[in-house]
């Protein structure tokens, strides 16, 4: 049997729950759709279904299988539309969700976007949540941090760190940390979705890994929130450069441990290749890379 049509077959059928519908969708018979998936399951020698007569369910090797088989489909989807491409044109509503503090660096490409395509509408909700896309019907999300669930797109769009840092009025009261382990004994203040958790991780001055555990008396999803904190002298604070940067010229925050450079981030567009890679999701995203290239050294200005 034609191995496309087997895989496309066999992810149908777990998208739409049963052999019967995958066969209304793919206009096949439920007999050929299960002949499809049976022909996989005999080519790899395993069980990628639990087939029971209510329901139909992804078996460890089947749920392995699947997310590939998805990115493969997906893939061959965005070449086809890359095709096409030259003569489609963004049109429809562009659902986006980006995190708060990133804004300055978003508007100015939905900006040049409505501009350069009239056809298009942005709906952007800006906040610090991690978001499901596909349930809650978002086009793309722009985060700083990779998302949770391998199945998404991600693309890199710029690079960025954190700064150790803290206001001259919290060093009146504590001690300033000279080895990356005194942070222990110090109060910090995390951000909620930090991918190593209480984990803050850097290189040190030869390039080595190192990892310090740390405590703190708030933990938030807002990086605002953590700036304010720190400038008010609650604690130390592992913020995104971007964030602080005015601070630290200023003087209102001071750079810590500056030998120890916190792990490069990356600022990324996310979106769900189960879905076709339309031509406004397609532009947008080009010109997002475009524009965060140019602005990459106010992205990441302690790189």
């Amino acid at each position: 049997m034609d191995r496309l049509t087997s895989l496309t077959a066999f992810v149908r059928v777990v998208d739409s729950g049963g052999f019967s519908a995958a066969g209304r969708h793919l206009n096949m018979s439920t007999t050929m759709v299960s002949n499809h998936v049976q022909s996989l399951e005999d080519r790899l020698g395993a069980r990628l279904l639990n087939r029971t007569t209510r329901k139909v369910s992804l078996t460890e090797i089947g749920k392995a299988y699947y997310d590939r088989c998805t990115q493969i489909l997906a893939d061959l989807e965005q070449a086809d539309d890359i095709a096409g491409a030259m003569q489609s044109t963004p049109r429809g509503t562009l659902r986006i969700y980006t995190a708060t503090h990133i804004i300055p660096f978003i508007s100015p490409v939905v900006g040049e976007f409505l501009a350069a395509y009239p056809d298009v509408k942005v709906d952007m909700t800006m906040g610090e949540r991690m978001i499901d896309i596909v349930d809650e019907g978002f086009d793309i999300a722009i985060r700083l941090t990779p998302p949770p669930d391998s199945s998404l797109i991600v693309r890199s769009l710029a690079t960025w760190r954190h700064v150790l840092c803290c206001s001259p009025s919290y060093l009146e009261k504590h001690p300033r940390p000279q080895q990356l382990s005194e942070l222990t004994q110090h109060n910090c203040v995390r951000h909620a979705l930090y991918p190593f958790e209480d984990g803050w991780h850097f290189t040190d001055r030869k390039g080595a890994p190192a990892v310090i555990r740390i405590s703190g008396n708030l933990l938030t999803n807002s990086g605002e929130t953590l700036r304010l904190a720190a400038l008010e002298g609650v604690g130390i604070s592992l913020a995104a450069g971007f964030l602080v940067h005015d601070d630290l010229e200023s003087g209102r925050l001071i750079r810590l441990l500056p030998e120890y450079r916190p792990v490069e981030m990356s600022m990324n567009a996310i979106y769900p290749h189960r879905h076709h890679l339309s031509a406004k999701v397609r532009t947008f995203i080009d010109l997002l890379a475009h524009h965060s290239a140019e602005q990459q050294k106010l992205i990441n200005p302690y790189s």
